[in-house]
């Protein structure tokens, strides 16, 4: 007991007397955008990167060597708030001794800049003797263990004993380091990182391993594969992720790393956080709930899961997030991800593209669904948006009746505007009307933010950025939609549990786009003053979208000249490319009178903006004649008469 307290005694000693002699020492600089502090710690280099806002109970990171390998999984956790720490241990292996140092490096950092009591730890290649043999000795201080191609045997690096080249000049430095007089007897040592490990397996610390397949220098055979089938034996979880794609390099020991964002995901789903001052439960109504999904992920271990929305679907973020979670929560299923959002498209192009962008390859079992920022931004009428949701679940549910589908509503200003008036904003009222009708589970991000903003959490200008979230929002949205998730599977599938036939009851309104689809155009669609290209592009130097740039086109430029499109529906519009020459277009659907369509839209100036235009939805069901013409009539800040059609789209009968 007197060593133990002396021991303690001379460790606080110490801090005291580097925290006095050290502190003043900081260099400031910046890495990656963020704020680094470089200091010397016991004589050994150390550094803190900051993140620009901080996480509540400042969750952190530590590195094991090589700060500056394959740092992109550090810049995102640093972008969403956490700490990220280093000391410079070299040579010393993992010993006894460094782990004393880390010990005191722990208790400083804990003490000079508040960081939580338990971490995140991630090393690469050696760096795994480190962070092996410190979180066997500190299981309790642990979040999870993230470790790239980490030498779990100083037998097979540096000693070289087993497959792997080793280096001779390392493993005679390793044995001074550890006291070793010879190689029998560094080979009889038993505290290497594969072993003892029963008290970090109780505390389920999960480890995650990225390996190069053809590693000659530390063999994943040699190493992980060892430590991780010891540690499953005892409990523990670990997964293994294998490298295979681009260049490999020093004999495979160094690869790129494919999924840095699944690491960054991995520590974060893993870090104790403490609860928000609002529960993301809150904004969220489970309504009819996940439970065909859920049986479906656990018992056939297979499942196709969509994201059909418009640009904050398409951007990387909370969407990777959650498939990364799913893939976490249901690790034996093989899952099937459909990326099915376009920039600035709402529920009306989403109506019509769905059975091309996300049905093509068959049902899917979980959709999610978003539209409320476009439809509102894009001007979409009341009764449209109410017509292309509901289509929209009538579609999916006619294809496959047991299909879970969420909505979700994403925030903007405006909508921040209206829920601070005490207003629900009028698009989340239309599509909640479609959500209460057919019993769908909602989630409604736009008042989470909002009211999380107003209670200080965090800001719109400095932390959430944009509608188009920062990658702290991107968090935002992540968590609570996996909040969500967590909550509608909650418990296990029961055996008598059975994936049941959602209800469809009867239409909200009788010109839904249940049944909506795109028609390409054809060259023999063309006809005089209308030309079919077979690869357009913009001529004029102003940019497009993917998918409607070196694509066929029908281009109208003659004012007067007729197209006709024949179709059986009760719905009929175009998707054009309207850039700052699009015209006036005349329209007529059979003996109808002739009605006309502005296409220049508030973006056409500086884009030519994919944009679906819908002429008619409340036609008899049957056969019907489009006419097109072109008015010599134009908006006053068009430079043009052109009218490039893309797709037609129909409601099919």
């Amino acid at each position: 007991m007197k060593i133990r307290i002396l021991a303690i005694l001379f460790a606080l000693t110490s801090f005291r007397a580097m925290t006095q002699a050290e502190q003043p020492k900081i260099e400031f600089s910046v890495w990656k955008g963020f704020k680094k502090e470089k200091f010397l710690f016991e004589g050994k280099d150390a550094h803190v990167v900051k993140p620009n806002k901080t996480l509540d109970g400042k969750p952190w990171v530590w590195r094991a060597r090589f700060p500056n390998w394959h740092a992109e999984m550090d810049s995102i956790l640093l972008s969403e708030g956490y700490h990220i720490a280093h000391i410079n241990t070299e040579n010393m292996y993992g010993s006894p001794k460094a782990m004393a140092i880390w010990d005191r490096f722990y208790t400083f950092l804990r003490n000079e800049y508040k960081l939580d009591k338990k971490l995140s730890l991630e090393g690469a290649s050696r760096g795994g003797l480190f962070i092996f043999n410190w979180a066997k000795n500190n299981p309790d201080k642990i979040n999870c263990i993230y470790a790239e191609s980490p030498v779990c045997d100083f037998k097979s690096w540096p000693g070289g004993f087993g497959h792997g080249k080793g280096s001779k000049e390392d493993w005679e430095r390793l044995k001074i380091e550890y006291g070793f007089t010879s190689d029998k007897e560094a080979k009889l040592y038993i505290d290497q990182p594969f072993y003892n490990l029963e008290e970090l397996a109780q505390e389920k610390v999960p480890i995650l391993f990225m390996v190069g397949l053809k590693d000659e220098v530390v063999p994943m055979e040699e190493n992980t594969i060892i430590l991780a089938d010891r540690y499953v034996k005892l409990g523990g979880s670990v997964t293994i992720v294998p490298c295979t794609e681009g260049e490999q390099d020093l004999f495979g020991h160094h690869f790129p790393i494919e999924t840095p964002r699944l690491g960054a995901d991995f520590i974060r789903y893993n870090t104790e956080l403490p609860k928000p001052k609002l529960e993301s439960s809150t904004y969220h109504h489970l309504r009819g709930g996940l439970k065909n999904s859920f049986i479906k992920f656990e018992r056939e271990k297979k499942g196709r899961v969509a994201f059909l929305g418009g640009s904050i679907t398409y951007n990387g973020g909370w969407r990777d997030s959650i498939t990364n979670f799913l893939k976490y929560r249901f690790p034996n299923t093989k899952f099937e991800f459909i990326a099915a959002g376009i920039p600035s498209m709402g529920s009306t192009p989403a109506a019509f593209r769905l059975e091309r962008d996300v049905l093509e390859n068959g049902p899917v079992d979980l959709l999610f669904e978003e539209a409320a920022v476009n439809d509102a931004a894009n001007g979409r009428a009341n009764e449209e948006q109410i017509r292309a949701m509901e289509g929209i679940v009538r579609h999916v549910r006619h294809n496959n009746p047991t299909t879970d589908i969420v909505l979700m509503h994403f925030v903007d200003p405006e909508k921040m505007e209206s829920y601070r008036n005490g207003e629900i904003p009028q698009v989340i009222q239309n599509h909640e009307r479609v959500a209460i009708h057919y019993n769908i589970p909602t989630i409604d991000l736009a008042k989470e933010v909002t009211e999380r903003i107003g209670a200080g959490e965090f800001s719109w200008e400095e932390d959430f950025k944009n509608l188009h979230p920062s990658p702290f929002g991107q968090g935002i949205y992540a968590h609570s939609i996996i909040t969500f998730l967590e909550n509608a599977w909650d418990g296990n599938v029961a055996e008598d549990d059975k994936i049941t036939v959602h209800s469809l009851p009867e239409k909200l309104d009788n010109n839904s786009y249940d049944n909506g689809a795109l028609i390409p155009i054809s060259n023999n669609m063309a006809s005089k003053g209308w030309k079919y290209d077979a690869n357009w592009k913009p001529s004029d130097g102003v940019g497009s979208r993917e998918n409607y740039t070196n694509v066929p086109m029908l281009i109208g430029s003659t004012t007067g000249a007729i197209l006709k499109f024949k179709f059986e529906g009760t719905a009929v519009g175009i998707t054009v490319a309207a850039g700052p020459d699009a015209g006036i277009l005349e329209y007529r659907i059979d003996n109808g009178p002739w009605l006309k369509q502005d296409l220049f839209t508030n973006w056409s100036s500086h884009l030519h903006l994919p944009w679906y235009f819908t002429l008619k939805t409340d036609l008899m069901p049957g056969k019907h004649v489009l006419r097109l013409r072109l008015n010599k009539e134009k908006n006053m800040a068009s430079k043009g008469n052109s009218c490039r059609i893309r797709y037609f789209y129909v409601n099919k009968d």
